[in-house]
């Protein structure tokens, strides 16, 4: 889950030194390889003084004749202590994860002392999860679906997903967490997805392995779900194509993909349906597959009714293909009706016509740089939806944001620093924000496979109505590759994600709980969430809104809500629930709706204009007042 071939769980011996030589010396062997021990030539004539005369004896279990006949006695032993060194990581002490934990709880407190809360906002809970959160659903049914994989490793400084790995410890597991239940064990669910027999050759039946999949909303509110890890080769692509209904709370598994795909985009056009790109294929890393696949398939019926769920229903080819070359493009719907691919590489920028299946070039991003995983948003274009997108983040050394308008790039307001595997999100008063982030993938800041993260990457940033960028609060975990976050329906934001930070700050690694609803065995609590308090959370009163309809609602239809606060109203926005994974989040969108009248406790709002504007589907409801503090939410259905 890397950009480059990662090690299962078995290291090959040169990738296992090149390990070694990154790590940092916290390790259990450290006195056994010193800081200073590996020089241009593999060994350092200085360190070779101070080394003990007598090696470890580790290090002579891991010592081969044939190296010391071939190599010499002191350049073998060199060898038998890297190998040492790698079976030596495999211990990262529970007394380590929970002084980390209290660390970052500490600095967390004492630098947000500094943030009023009406101003920058405010991080107000941290309570455990049983999941990762590496991929995330707001549903709408106001519960979160959380999913990820089976960890294969304890230790943050190795590869805890079994991306490289065949047969049945290469599972997927999904997890519901209701907030109106609060934060405690029973206020989660567990909804494991379909049992599959991967076309690994093994016959080992598992829950489908479909984290690094790519997903967004159909229009009758069910999740798509397309792709994941089939195992081994760097990064193999798996043809699954999956449903969650969040009415039923369960999963159906479709016919499969024509290809692979470990890392696609998917997003929801102005027809319901949805476009599938990009992906490595099932013969594994480093190949990119151009195949554009649509669901439901052009002569299916399109599911828009809570009980249409689509069952034995196939993808089908779309008329163009998408040769990015790199992994989870940015996709949207913009309001001419189009799909607008942002690709990583500067010169991959295309536009899809979803009703001619054709393909034309947009101009090149003109800073000429590759992005890496960053984020990317539809702008708020009021009544009429987005007619355009800010591209933000991927390259640490780039804080500059650009938009697309109009066919053209042009310069926004910089954040404060650049940063990759960052979150940035709609607000329902249509500003944004950026949680989460680091330095690279697997490299916090401090070599990869470390942990110790360069902590500034913990600082928000707020975006106001001008476009200036400022500083905020810190978050509690420095979290980076799979962070995730979303706004929910009574307007705070849920951010969670990024196993290896989880993994090394759990407070109790291998703590159980029996209880969590279907479950039959004991979870372990392995992720976190942690929750955040926008400003307007903390600025006064907020409007009521009592009462929305209930059925679904038309384009360019009037319909009435109830307030018993019609005085503080000054506005309506519809917010569309986010679905996301590293850093790719294809189902933003922020509008206003015009208000028709009021009447006593009764407002009269208009539907957006047609489905370029909002694609079918679910949306909360915020009613707002002159400053932008929104109510909580309602959710309502568009429907063609």
């Amino acid at each position: 889950m890397s950009l480059s071939p990662r090690p299962g769980r078995r290291l090959p011996t040169v990738f296992a030194t090149a390990v070694v030589c990154a790590l940092t010396t916290g390790t259990v062997l450290s006195a056994v390889v010193p800081a200073a021990a590996h020089g241009p030539g593999g060994h350092d004539e200085g360190a070779a003084a101070t080394a003990p005369k007598v090696p470890d004896p580790r290090v002579l279990a891991e010592l081969r004749d044939d190296e010391v006949a071939a190599l010499g006695q002191e350049h073998a032993e060199e060898h038998a202590r890297m190998r040492a060194a790698v079976r030596g990581i495999g211990d990262y002490p529970q007394t380590t994860r929970t002084n980390r934990l209290k660390a970052l709880t500490d600095s967390q407190a004492a630098q947000n002392r500094g943030f009023a809360p009406e101003t920058f906002g405010a991080f107000n809970q941290y309570f455990p999860s049983p999941d990762f959160g590496d991929h995330i659903a707001l549903l709408p049914t106001g519960k979160v679906l959380l999913f990820s994989f089976e960890r294969i490793e304890t230790n943050p400084e190795k590869e805890p997903a079994p991306t490289q790995t065949t047969g049945e410890e290469n599972a997927g597991r999904a997890f519901l967490w209701d907030p109106a239940k609060g934060y405690g064990k029973d206020a989660y669910k567990q909804v494991t997805p379909p049992v599959v027999n991967m076309p690994d050759g093994l016959d080992q039946p598992r829950p489908a392995p479909f984290f690094c999949a790519g997903h967004s909303f159909l229009p009758n509110g069910m999740l798509g779900v397309f792709g994941g890890n089939l195992g081994g080769n760097g990064g193999s692509g798996a043809k699954l194509s999956l449903i969650f209904d969040p009415w039923t709370e369960t999963w159906t598994r479709n016919p499969d993909m024509s290809v692979g795909r470990w890392y696609p985009s998917v997003v929801t056009g102005p027809d319901g349906r949805q476009l599938i790109m990009s992906g490595q294929s099932e013969i594994g890393w480093g190949t990119p597959t151009p195949v554009v696949e649509r669901f439901p398939a052009k002569n299916y019926p399109v599911p828009s009714l809570k009980t249409d769920t689509p069952t034995n229903t196939p993808v089908d080819r779309f008329g163009v293909d998408a040769p990015f070359s790199l992994d989870y493009p940015h996709l949207f719907s913009l309001n001419d009706g189009n799909i607008y691919g942002f690709g990583r590489q500067a010169s991959e920028q295309w536009r899809f016509d979803p009703v001619a299946e054709t393909r034309s070039d947009l101009a090149a991003r003109p800073d000429g740089r590759k992005r890496n995983y960053g984020s990317a948003v539809p702008l708020p274009g009021g009544i009429n939806g987005p007619d355009s997108a800010l591209i933000l983040g991927g390259d640490r050394d780039n804080p500059s944001t650009l938009r697309f308008s109009n066919g053209s790039w042009t310069a926004e307001k910089s954040r404060a620093f650049g940063r990759t595997q960052d979150d940035t999100l709609l607000l329902p008063n249509g500003r944004l924000m950026t949680v989460n982030g680091a330095y690279d993938i697997r490299d916090y800041g401090n070599g990869p496979y470390n942990p110790n993260a360069d902590l500034k990457y913990r600082q928000v940033e707020l975006r106001d109505d001008q476009g200036n960028w400022k500083l905020g609060p810190v978050q509690r975990l420095p979290r980076g590759y799979h962070s995730n976050a979303v706004v929910l329906p009574d307007g705070r934001v849920m951010v969670t994600g990024d196993e290896l930070q989880q993994i090394a700050n759990n407070p109790d690694i291998n703590g159980t709980v029996a209880d969590i609803p279907g479950t039959s065995a004991p979870v372990t609590m392995n992720g976190t969430i942690e929750i955040y308090e926008p400003a307007y959370l903390h600025q006064g009163d907020r409007p009521a809104l009592d009462r929305a309809p209930t059925t679904p609602l038309g384009y360019n239809q009037n319909f009435q809500v109830t307030s018993e606060t019609p005085g503080l109203v000054s506005k309506a926005v519809l917010l569309s629930p986010t679905t996301s994974t590293h850093s790719v989040n294809t189902s933003q969108r922020h509008l206003d709706l015009r208000l028709s009248s009021r009447a006593g406790n009764r407002l009269e709002f208009q539907t957006p204009p047609d489905a370029k504007a909002a694609p079918p589907g679910w949306y909360m409801l915020f009613l707002l007042n002159d400053q932008g503090v929104p109510s909580v939410a309602k959710w309502i259905q568009l429907t063609a």
